[in-house]
């Protein structure tokens, strides 16, 4: 009778997690379907996993036909943005699959001026030998946005362009620019503007962004009445780091689209869409979501449906079904001793192994989709495998708190152990966050095992009988011993990190043209190194502040992450504050920091990720006021 309660109460756990999934990834209407499945324009970089503009790794010819074998279904026409390189048949093939091509020659700053050269004349000489293909032309993509030229340098590009083919020639940049610009504006046959509202210096939610596309086509309109415009690149992303209101996920990508070719239609407005498939490369500069706007994924799988309802994860039940047999798993593993629990306690510690396999599941899930080689993906695996072994501890720790385990130190002291490594990696995710924190991912799930495991345990304690919940929180960290073996454990984890970014830098040294990139070896290894440092997908380091922080105060570390929200509220309210087109609109400092403050607060990533940094204090604080004398 017991074991069949045991039973039920698992199964009524899995079917809670199953019903709160499903209704996350109900079928969503997502606006009125994309005529015919089939959009007007899209950008195309036929980069994969491995490639990369940035280190000259290019597709092969028969992967770009496989590629415009796939959009000739898609879409009409197709703008490129590089002429020379791996791109110099695409003309002919773009011909093949009856597609038409808006071309553009990728120019930099001039300490790439040769390369300039060979963009502008592979240019000219396909749009010469493919004017069937090649309607229109583009020289340079937000070249003036990245600061690398002049208005007068990037105009003499311009002029050789115009003097050398038939078809209309243009220059790309965000919409505000050709306002700051005219010279340019007056030289140019058509504007391409980008109007990318998740971009902008004041972000919006998707379902404003409609009137957003009028209002700025429109300012461009009125200042530069009679030439064509282009919106040459607008799209969403599908998934990333929440700015402001504006929320990247797959169902608001669809939205987007779609709401985005009605305005077109409506208006008679010529747009391309950013862009055909998810770029990894990207994630090199501009984070997970800067290579998350494809209409299919790096796979060549479609993200959303053009027509139709749209799921947000429609791999949900595969997950549902892993986080029910890890459930499954947890349980068993104390079956035996679960029969003495009355009905709340079981079903609380039933209802907290489901927590921990649901969190886990999800997490390494995502993580594993934004990771776009193996050293990610070895990242991803890392922070399962200590999660796994953190939320196994902590289901140990739930269970001496309803008393069906007796306590063990060994266990204590891993836990503490694999705790703070959580806390090494939200220090280390944190600081990267304040340094480079538009582009990067705000790293909340990374965290939610040992977060989820602190409330969690809050919560059985207080069901089993346990009074002190200061007791509680000191338990997940060992309380304040320690143990023998520390400054041997901290010796071994400094070894294992020093090892970790060398493997780690090696492997960058030798991986995605390197080697070319970098002849000389002392240059490579030091280009290598400065990589580690940063990226945020890597573990060494994590590792090597792990080895520090174990030896260090508790209450040092619970300040370092109390003192670390404010800071990051901070930065997070002054890169909304320093926009250009932020400060024009708000030009009142005081309605200016109101603004961004809101933007900041109502941020559910940040304000989750800032949750998470004091959920992760609060053991550390009543932990241990001093290590000294332990």
């Amino acid at each position: 009778m017991k074991l069949a309660r045991t039973l039920f109460f698992i199964a009524l756990v899995v079917v809670v997690n199953a019903l709160i999934t499903w209704l996350n990834n109900l079928p969503q209407d997502a606006g009125v379907d994309v005529p015919g499945g089939k959009v007007n324009s899209v950008s195309f970089a036929p980069f994969r996993e491995d490639h990369s503009p940035l280190t000259e790794v290019f597709p092969s010819a028969q992967e770009i036909d496989e590629d415009l074998r796939l959009l000739a279904g898609q879409t009409h026409t197709i703008r490129t943005y590089a002429s020379s390189k791996g791109l110099t048949d695409l003309p002919a093939m773009a011909r093949k699959y009856g597609l038409k091509m808006i071309q553009g020659a990728w120019i930099g700053g001039p300490t790439v001026a040769k390369e300039n050269e060979e963009e502008i004349t592979a240019l000219i000489k396909a749009a010469n030998a493919y004017p069937d293909v090649i309607t229109r032309v583009i020289v340079g993509n937000e070249v003036l946005l990245r600061g690398e030229l002049e208005p007068e340098q990037l105009l003499g590009y311009i002029r050789r362009v115009k003097q050398a083919v038939k078809q209309p020639v243009s220059y790309a940049d965000v919409w505000s620019f050709y306002m700051r610009f005219p010279e340019i504006a007056k030289e140019v046959d058509f504007f391409t503007v980008h109007i990318l509202p998740y971009w902008e210096d004041e972000p919006l939610p998707v379902d404003k962004t409609a009137e957003h596309i009028v209002k700025n086509y429109q300012r461009i309109r009125d200042a530069y009445p009679g030439k064509p415009i282009l919106i040459g690149e607008s799209g969403w992303p599908s998934t990333g780091r929440q700015r402001g209101p504006a929320v990247p996920s797959v169902v608001n990508e669809a939205k987007f689209i779609r709401s985005l070719v009605q305005v077109a239609n409506k208006n008679g407005f010529d747009i391309n869409i950013v862009e055909a498939f998810n770029q990894p490369w990207k994630s090199k500069l501009e984070g997970v979501v800067g290579a998350s706007w494809g209409l299919y994924s790096v796979d060549r799988e479609p993200v959303f449906p053009l027509t139709g309802k749209v799921i947000e994860n429609p791999n949900w039940p595969l997950r549902v079904l892993v986080a029910s047999l890890l459930t499954v798993l947890a349980v068993g593993f104390y079956a035996s001793r679960l029969q003495s629990l009355s009905a709340l306690p079981l079903l609380a510690f039933v209802g907290f192994a489901g927590l921990l396999s649901a969190l886990q599941v999800n997490q390494t899930a995502d993580l594993w989709y934004t990771s776009y080689n193996n050293l990610e993906r070895f990242h991803a695996l890392s922070i399962a495998g200590l999660g796994i072994a953190l939320g196994a501890l902590l289901l140990r720790q739930g269970a001496e708190l309803l008393r069906i385990a007796k306590s063990c130190a060994c266990l204590s002291a891993w836990s503490r152990y694999l705790f703070l490594t959580f806390v090494a990696l939200a220090f280390y995710k944190a600081q990267a966050l304040g340094l480079n924190g538009r582009y990067l991912n705000i790293p909340y799930p990374l965290t939610l095992i040992p977060v989820a495991g602190t409330l969690g345990l809050l919560v059985l304690g207080a069901i089993g009988g346990e009074q002190n919940w200061r007791q509680v929180l000191a338990g997940i960290v060992g309380g304040t011993a320690k143990t023998g073996g520390v400054y041997k454990l901290s010796a071994l984890l400094a070894v294992a990190g020093v090892v970790l970014v060398a493997f780690e830098t090696y492997q960058i040294m030798i991986g995605t043209n390197f080697p070319t990139a970098y002849p000389i070896f002392a240059d490579r290894l030091y280009a290598g190194f400065m990589t580690t440092l940063t990226y945020s997908q890597l573990q060494g380091w994590v590792l090597l502040i792990a080895a520090l922080i174990i030896l260090l105060p508790f209450r040092l570390l619970a300040w370092v992450l109390i003192l670390a929200v404010p800071a990051l509220i901070v930065g997070e309210t002054y890169a909304f504050m320093i926009g250009h087109d932020f400060i024009e609109a708000h030009p009142d400092f005081g309605e200016r920091l109101q603004k961004a403050l809101i933007y900041t607060v109502t941020n559910c990533q940040m304000v989750y990720w800032l949750g998470s940094l004091i959920v992760l204090a609060s053991p550390l604080w009543v932990g241990g006021e001093s290590r000294q004398g332990e």
